[in-house]
């Protein structure tokens, strides 16, 4: 019953990697085939204050305007801290953002990338639940949109419209459908004026994904992927009928604005500007 000599040097606790027990061998006999007990581990938790021997850094883990205060293994990796600040935020580890002189690299360690000791982790990403909330379909945005423009001044009766639209319609505008969406003609929309009042012509070159604005004076070449956004509004009065301005830059300053578009083609002119020609 008398234990063997060397069981005391045996039994002595191991070096610890940083998640836990490391290098340890493993429990089992000795030569002469006797049980050997293994020795009780130290646990290190990544965060925790018990070090286990192992050198810890403080960290300060900044995210949605929160702050954390973090004493971290500085041999653990990126990938390691993103589980730990998982644990502090609830956001998943793929949707972070980490960043440290950088984007943080998941497959070094604190050490190699010289974290030191109060150093500040920026954390950028929203949780599953934040990105559910503002995930509105695309349906109710855009009725939340329609909402808010109806709570505004139409658009025909604002002075700046008013001078183009008093004209009346013009003589040789195209015919209109209403209730009725129809596919671009092939021949350009024609007959419309535009903001100084001049007849303006619409050409769809989809084959070049470019919108040419005609007028007497110079024919402008617009692609596709420069025109923004795309607005439209019934002219009182003459519902079958709209006014529409093409987007070109960031202020209304930039917007083009054309009048007695026919409605039956606002649907098809705001789709093929917007990237969805293939259907039409």
């Amino acid at each position: 019953g008398a234990e063997e000599p060397g069981m005391e040097a045996e039994a002595q606790e191991l070096p610890l990697g940083c998640g836990g027990a490391g290098g340890s061998p493993a429990a089992g006999r000795s030569p002469d085939g006797e049980e050997r007990r293994e020795p009780p581990q130290a646990s290190v938790s990544n965060g925790g204050d018990e070090d286990g021997g192992r050198e810890l850094v403080e960290l300060k883990v900044i995210w949605n305007k929160n702050k954390y205060e973090v004493k971290f293994c500085l041999d653990s990796t990126g990938a390691e801290l993103k589980q730990k600040i998982h644990s502090l935020t609830g956001l998943p580890p793929a949707m972070q953002k980490v960043m440290f002189k950088g984007l943080l690299p998941e497959e070094k360690t604190l050490r190699e990338i010289k974290v030191t000791n109060g150093a500040k982790i920026m954390v950028v990403g929203s949780t599953i639940n934040d990105v559910l909330a503002v995930n509105t379909p695309k349906e109710a945005a855009q009725q939340d949109v329609k909402a808010e423009e109806n709570k505004k001044e139409p658009l025909c009766r604002q002075k700046q419209h008013r001078k183009v639209l008093d004209k009346g319609k013009p003589d040789d505008v195209m015919p209109s459908v209403k209730g009725v969406q129809e596919r671009l003609p092939t021949v350009p929309l024609s007959g419309m004026y535009n903001k100084s009042g001049g007849k303006v012509r619409l050409t769809f070159k989809l084959e070049q994904d470019q919108l040419w604005i005609g007028t007497k004076e110079r024919t402008e070449k617009l692609p596709m992927g420069s025109i923004k956004n795309v607005v439209s509004e019934p002219i009182e009065g003459h519902e079958d009928y709209h006014m529409m301005a093409f987007q070109l830059g960031p202020t209304e300053a930039s917007y083009y604005w054309v009048y007695w578009v026919p409605t039956q083609y606002v649907d098809a002119i705001k789709d093929t500007v917007l990237g969805k020609w293939q259907y039409f």
